[in-house]
C-alpha cells in the first residue's frame, strides 16, 4: 500500500507530471539541463526528482559530479500505463536547453 500511495502522491503534482513527460520525451538529462529547460531553481527541481525517484518513476546515474535522470526501466504495469496516459495529456513541453554540452555529456 505504501508504494501505491507514493506513486499516486508523485502524480498529484503538475510539475512532477511535466518532469516525467519531459524526461520521457528527451531521454536522460543532467540536472543542469533540466534546470535551464524547465526554468526551475536547483533545490525545487531536486525535491521533485527525489519524490519521483522514491515513487519509482525515475532513476539517477552519477557520472563524476553530474547526476543524470531518466525514466526507470523496466517499469511495472501501473507506472508504465501512468506514463502512457501522461503522453496523451497534451502538455506543452519547453524546448530542451543544453547548458553545458561539454561538461554534462554522458
Amino acid at each position: 500500500m505504501e508504494v501505491f500511495s507514493k506513486t499516486i502522491s508523485a502524480l498529484n503534482d503538475e510539475t512532477r507530471v511535466l518532469i516525467i513527460r519531459f524526461l520521457d520525451e528527451t531521454g536522460p538529462l543532467c540536472v543542469c539541463d533540466m534546470q535551464a529547460s524547465l526554468g526551475m531553481i536547483q533545490s525545487r527541481l531536486s525535491r521533485h526528482l527525489k519524490i519521483l525517484k522514491e515513487a519509482g518513476f525515475v532513476r539517477v546515474e552519477r557520472k563524476g559530479t553530474w547526476a543524470y535522470y531518466s525514466i526507470r526501466s523496466p517499469l511495472d504495469r501501473f507506472r508504465s500505463e501512468s506514463i502512457e496516459e501522461i503522453r496523451h495529456l497534451g502538455i506543452t513541453l519547453p524546448k530542451l536547453q543544453k547548458v553545458s554540452e561539454n561538461e554534462c555529456s554522458l
